[in-house]
């Protein structure tokens, strides 16, 4: 059998047809399929307003500086995600404030966080600080990991108590939502990626919702540095190139075409490793929050000797990931606020193997996969 990669994207519609057009518009820098792009997201995820970056990294960037989150303010973000989450964080000279995550859904834990919130905090001006360094606590970076969404009632009732913004970075989460709502559109802010691994991909490339007009409007100003006028090179503020080019939203026009069918395909692939591998003693998976229709944009386990069944794996030319390290492990944020009761984070890292799952991936292959993690541990 041939290799089994991890996440391939799939183009197998409209790209090719799309990205030519484009290119024989002469129009690059933006265009027809840009605009068409953010629509189809506008329509898909219920937003009003859709904006096309450059990637899910730059998206949270612009999310932080259009929230005003400033020099030396926290925001919390969950110690398990991918480092961009963090690393934005720190763009605009704030830093991370770390909570744990919970040990079923493995996404940012709602009690530790209350606790947090209502034993260690003060308020004052209508803003939330932390009692230890007496720094504001402007912003939640809320991660739907791996397409999966917290109870996001209680979310948004400690972010309006405590009045702390809430921005989502659904870099992952296309084709999720929580009681029909869609993820992104609960906050401020809502982000998504378009890399190469993600449930439908632009090569690279980002997109910010909002419902909010003024913050839409500030978002398209920010990635165009910030420029003034259609004629006069006058830049009323510090901005960045941040936009996302035609050519590139027009294979994303032709990926939202097969969206829902992408999502389908995850979730099949979802119920028959989770109907397969859970006769194996000690094998966990995520646990998904009710009222969540998950896009499993990854599937990931959670077993003993995760690395030893990683190399395993590769033997037989089965592609295979480890989870993330947790955040607070990493050298940059080694030193920062680290809120938790158990430390989480660190067994389900430790433990937690992405399973193959590309769109495009056969019932064939997945059998295969399911046999050799069966004949490790059985």
């Amino acid at each position: 059998m041939n290799s089994i990669p991890l996440c391939e994207p799939n183009l197998a519609g409209n790209e090719w047809t799309y990205v030519k057009e484009s290119l024989d518009s002469n129009w690059l820098s933006g265009g027809s399929y840009l605009r068409a792009f953010e629509k189809s997201m506008c329509e898909y995820t219920g937003a009003v307003y859709a904006i096309g970056v450059s990637s899910g990294t730059s998206a949270l960037h612009i999310a932080l500086l259009v929230n005003k989150i400033e020099k030396n303010d926290l925001v919390i973000v969950p110690n398990l995600t991918f480092i961009a989450t963090a690393n934005a964080v720190t763009y605009v000279g704030a830093e991370p404030l770390l909570i744990d995550i919970d040990s079923k859904t493995w996404l940012l834990d709602l009690d530790v966080l209350d606790e947090f919130l209502t034993t260690q905090t003060y308020q004052k001006n209508n803003y939330c600080y932390y009692h230890k360094s007496k720094q504001r606590i402007k912003a939640i970076v809320l991660v739907h990991l791996l397409g999966n969404m917290p109870d996001m009632e209680r979310l948004l009732s400690l972010t309006q108590r405590y009045n702390i913004e809430l921005i989502e970075d659904a870099a992952g989460s296309l084709g999720s939502f929580y009681k029909g709502k869609h993820a992104g559109t609960f906050g401020s802010v809502g982000t998504f990626s378009f890399n190469s691994n993600k449930i439908i991909t632009t090569a690279g490339g980002g997109m910010v919702i909002t419902d909010d007009a003024l913050i839409a409007q500030q978002v398209k100003h920010l990635i165009t540095q910030a420029k003034t006028g259609t004629i006069e090179y006058l830049h009323d503020q510090i901005g960045y190139n941040y936009r996302l080019v035609n050519p590139l939203a027009a294979i994303g026009l032709a990926q939202m075409e097969y969206l829902n069918s992408f999502v389908t395909k995850k979730q099949k692939i979802a119920a028959y490793y989770t109907q397969e591998l859970s006769t194996i003693p000690n094998l966990g998976f995520q646990t998904i929050s009710p009222g969540v229709n998950s896009n499993f944009w990854h599937f990931v386990i959670t077993v003993p000797n995760s690395r030893k069944l990683i190399q395993y794996l590769a033997e037989f030319k089965i592609e295979t990931r480890p989870l993330w390290i947790p955040i607070q492990e990493l050298p940059a944020f080694k030193n920062n606020v680290y809120i938790s009761k158990n430390h989480t984070t660190a067994g389900v890292a430790n433990k937690g193997i992405m399973l193959p799952c590309s769109t495009s991936i056969t019932q064939e292959q997945l059998a295969f996969v399911v046999k050799k993690i069966k004949s490790f541990y059985l």
